[in-house]
């Protein structure tokens, strides 16, 4: 049986229309052949459906009406229509594999997606937030409470293993190794790996599992280590609301997602010295330029290690200690100039 992501944009954009077919194997072939997750799918189908819109405000009445030209009217339309720069880019980036998908297999004659850019992006950093301010938001469930105990044990994971919310949310009991401190997680593209988790995470995790989880665990429940109070599976989006109330409970900012807790675990493992490539690894990123952009907002670690080893770094205290009894004033101090480096649907839950 196919299995199709209930997406009414699309579907009304699609109905009717000769390359609803072709959509639908596209779909499949996602799920399937690339084993992408399913909110992965339909974020690719949900990014495609202002192009079948268009192609029907033209009166396309082929895919191979694609062209530059006909392209460059397509961002042009969508800037027009209030679609900020990232999301152009992220339409095209779909565009692009969905057009890739149709030449393999020869439904299209051209494929000119290659050959238009979006406008240019401006290059944005993480967000992160402080150690203390993620201690905050941590501590800020009400732990008295069945629902509190599971939430503090999910934002221990999210925090202290970096996952993404997609991955705590299809994690099983069997993932975890509480013996061990480890968690196999599925990533991207249904790739696995195993990552870490810290003591206080582990302690939570075994609270939840003792306290809270056998109580609420059904029939419905499987291997699910996250549940909601009737023993379903807690959903992406109910983590979100977790995350989102928690910060704003420690005073944070109300646009905090769950993804900051992602940035903050890797910039504060590289102000603590970890290795780019251990980090790299934790995170389950393919290329270790992903992983680079986190080293231009962990600035912390990287001060301390020019403050200790550079010969022309020491602040005026530390020379002073080493000078002798004698010195006269007339030889050079070095007093820092004062540059610094930057710091960097509703269910019950």
């Amino acid at each position: 049986m196919t299995t199709r992501t209930h997406l009414p944009g699309l579907n009304h954009s699609i109905k009717g229309k000769p390359w609803a077919l072709h959509v639908r194997d596209y779909e499949q072939h996602l799920r399937t052949a690339r084993q992408l997750a399913p909110l992965t799918v339909r974020n690719y189908l949900n990014d495609l459906t202002p192009f079948f819109e268009y192609l029907d405000l033209k009166g396309a009445s082929s895919l191979d009406r694609a062209d530059r030209l006909f392209l460059r009217g397509y961002l042009s339309w969508l800037l027009d229509i209030g679609y900020e720069r990232p999301s152009m880019a992220r339409k095209l980036t779909a565009l692009r594999a969905f057009y890739n998908f149709l030449t393999d297999r020869e439904i299209v004659s051209t494929n000119q997606t290659g050959s238009v850019s979006a406008p240019k992006l401006q290059s944005r950093l993480p967000v992160i937030v402080s150690a203390d301010e993620i201690a905050g938001m941590i501590n800020a469930p009400d732990t008295s409470r069945p629902a509190g105990v599971r939430d503090r044990a999910l934002l221990e994971t999210l925090y202290g293993a970096g996952l993404r919310v997609s991955e705590a949310h299809s994690l099983d009991m069997q993932d975890l190794d509480r013996q061990g401190r480890e968690v196999r997680v599925v990533g991207k593209g249904a790739k696995p790996r195993i990552t870490l988790l810290g003591r206080q995470a582990i302690e939570w995790i075994e609270r939840y599992l003792s306290e809270v989880r056998l109580k609420w665990s059904r029939s419905r429940s499987g291997d699910a280590l996250f549940l909601n109070q009737y023993g379903g599976r807690l959903s992406v989006r109910s983590m979100q609301q977790i995350v989102k109330r928690c910060a704003v409970k420690a005073g944070l900012d109300p646009d905090f997602h769950t993804h900051t807790l992602r940035h903050s675990f890797a910039t504060h493992m590289l102000d603590g010295g970890a290795d780019l490539r251990v980090v790299q690894d934790l995170l389950g990123h393919a290329s270790p330029a992903t992983t680079q952009v986190y080293t231009h907002v962990s600035t912390a670690q990287a001060r301390k290690v020019y403050e200790s080893a550079h010969p022309r770094a020491q602040r005026k205290t530390e020379m002073q200690r080493e000078e002798p009894d004698d010195f006269d004033g007339d030889q050079i101090r070095y007093e820092p100039d004062g540059d610094e480096l930057p710091t960097a649907g509703t269910e019950t839950i």
